[in-house]
């Protein structure tokens, strides 16, 4: 476990920088990490980020297919939105924990 400081809140990440605890998230922070993979979050990045955070807080499993068929964006766009690894960026940028399909 490491801490880091996010919007001036110090807040115990993973060595992967996953937030331990995903009740301390705000979206400045969000926003402040996502400048690291020079991204500028839009209002439909939030929109996914909320709903990967409430789908974490209801216990289900995160997956690729379950954000296409969110009916905020499909596959593609997720991509488009976070791109790389969309599942791992975007997770953390919601401040939860690494999804168990992530390697």
């Amino acid at each position: 476990m490491a801490t880091k400081v996010l919007a001036n809140t110090n807040v115990e990440v993973t060595d992967e920088g996953y937030f331990i605890d995903y009740k301390q998230w705000t979206p400045d922070m969000a926003n402040e990490m996502a400048k690291e993979p020079n991204l500028t979050l839009t209002p439909l990045h939030f929109e996914v980020l909320e709903f990967l955070r409430n789908r974490v807080a209801q216990g289900d499993a995160l997956t690729i297919r379950s954000i296409g068929k969110s009916n905020i964006v499909d596959i593609k766009g997720f991509y488009g939105l976070f791109p790389g690894a969309p599942l791992k960026l975007s997770s953390k940028l919601a401040g939860i924990p690494k999804p168990t399909s992530c390697v």
